[in-house]
């Protein structure tokens, strides 16, 4: 995942006219690190999609504009408008990662 340090940055990645995904985390996060222990194969099934990583402490902005409570969250985006968004509720297993990715992207 190529990392989102900046709000411009981020205005920027998600105007794509493909959808991106982005993962807002926090270096804090235990639930963040243990989706880093599953995410890799699901990346490699999903490598045609655009996906980036952004911290909310870093960029809070971003994460107060698509309203992300809880890390960690995917959100899916194209040409600059949020189309799901996983909550971190429910992005605590490979299986419900998949299911939403199958679903929205």
């Amino acid at each position: 995942m190529e990392p989102i340090n900046q709000y411009g940055e981020y205005k920027e990645k998600i105007q794509n006219d493909d959808k991106v995904i982005v993962k807002f985390f926090a270096g804090w996060c235990p639930d963040c690190t243990r989706m880093n222990m599953f995410i890799d194969p699901i990346l490699e099934e999903y490598k045609h999609i655009n996906w980036y990583e952004l911290n909310r402490d870093d960029v809070p902005e971003a994460a107060d504009e698509n309203e992300v409570m809880g890390i960690p969250s995917l959100l899916v985006f194209q040409n600059g408008e949020k189309l799901a968004h996983l909550h971190s509720a429910d992005a605590k297993t490979p299986e419900s990662v998949t299911a939403f990715l199958r679903e929205n992207v």
